[in-house]
């Protein structure tokens, strides 16, 4: 494959979003420039492949790519501006509207600048977490200003193409208010309910089951970058947790209700139906949400099967439903506390249920009814 993205390509910030950059812009042959206030960092992303140091008599790059925390990203990219006067400048902070109205009031020269934002990561952070296919198939949002070029914009469209990442055009504003909702809430919810948890006695955490996994994967965040994201966007999170709020506490009003009440049906008139619509409303919004490819949810059934925790056994079944041509459309794995057995939760299609039960029992699996 030939990259559109032409180099020289200065990467400023070597963590897990620019060493991935590099990583995947490296492999296609593009020269990758690595820059960031940590020598280690630079070092690092150098060794796992993802470009090599600034050198003073390097030549003009032709893109940087800053990869900063919100809370800096607009300084960053206005020095990155004033130093490169012929370079296109993208950032790819999470936050968009922040970071455009300082460059604004700044006087930035915002024709040579695109914001960008791939919808990308992972729990660990650092050079040393970086893959080249961090954003493979990922929205890779690119909010242009008014005063960008349309040629910066390409420039930036090209990059995201090149780096496997499905790109989207959107402006800075709609997109803090879209992040506010599927990304930045989430992580708080998350960190929330996990934070709950430290006044759980631990016998009680040995009854945790997948649902409180699912539900607190992503509070195992970087503290630093996140309270730079939210207080960077805090404008569109804020309205968000306030209705969250509010829905809550009518939840907390019902809850106190049904406390104090001689059984169910003496509950207070509305009680029982608020509780209900809450978790309704949850069955709504999940629907909502993109299914396999991007495209509308579907109905799957699932398949449970226990798999012994020992090496190769969960490659050994899915090979075998494989094997009995059955196309796995998800997987969940869900593991067995003090024994040494977990559970893989398979979605099919529901056509495909009757026979790859028996197609999995014939080869010796014991599936969970």
């Amino acid at each position: 494959m030939t990259a559109a993205t032409r180099g020289p390509v200065l990467v400023v910030g070597a963590g897990l979003l620019g060493a991935s950059v590099g990583l995947r812009l490296r492999a296609l042959g593009v020269d990758v420039r690595l820059q960031d206030p940590s020598r280690t960092a630079v070092a690092l992303a150098r060794d796992v492949g993802a470009g090599r140091p600034c050198a003073p008599d390097d030549d003009e790059p032709a893109l940087v790519v800053v990869a900063a925390p919100p809370d800096v990203t607009a300084q960053v990219v206005r020095d990155e501006l004033d130093r490169h006067p012929a370079a296109v400048v993208t950032d790819v902070a999470s936050v968009k509207g922040h970071v455009l109205a300082e460059l604004r009031a700044s006087g930035a020269a915002l024709d040579r600048y695109v914001g960008s934002h791939p919808m990308a990561g992972r729990e660990r952070s650092g050079p040393s977490a970086a893959v080249p296919d961090l954003f493979l198939g990922r929205p890779w949002v690119i909010a242009a200003a008014a005063e960008s070029s349309p040629e910066a914009a390409l420039v930036v469209r090209e990059l995201a193409v090149d780096l496997g990442a499905v790109p989207l055009t959107m402006d800075a504003d709609e997109h803090d208010a879209a992040v506010a909702a599927v990304s930045h809430v989430p992580q708080v919810v998350s960190s929330l309910v996990a934070a709950r948890l430290t006044d759980v006695e631990g016998d009680a955490l040995g009854l945790a089951g997948q649902g409180l996994r699912d539900v607190t994967r992503i509070a195992a965040s970087d503290p630093e970058l996140w309270t730079s994201i939210l207080a960077a966007n805090s404008a569109a999170v804020l309205p968000v947790l306030v209705a969250l709020r509010a829905d809550l506490d009518d939840v907390i009003a019902a809850l106190a209700e049904a406390d104090v009440a001689d059984g169910p049906e003496t509950v207070g008139p509305g009680a029982l139906v608020t509780i209900a619509r809450a978790i309704a409303r949850g069955n709504d919004g999940v629907a909502r949400i993109p299914g396999k490819h991007g495209g509308a949810q579907r109905a799957y059934d699932e398949v449970a099967v226990l798999v012994p925790d020992e090496p190769g056994a969960l490659a050994r079944l899915l090979t075998d439903v494989g094997d009995a041509d059955v196309n796995l459309e998800d997987l969940r794995l869900e593991h067995a506390a003090g024994r040494p057995v977990g559970m893989a939760v398979i979605s099919v299609l529901p056509a495909a249920v009757a026979h790859l039960e028996a197609e999995l029992t014939a080869r010796g699996w014991r599936l969970v009814v």
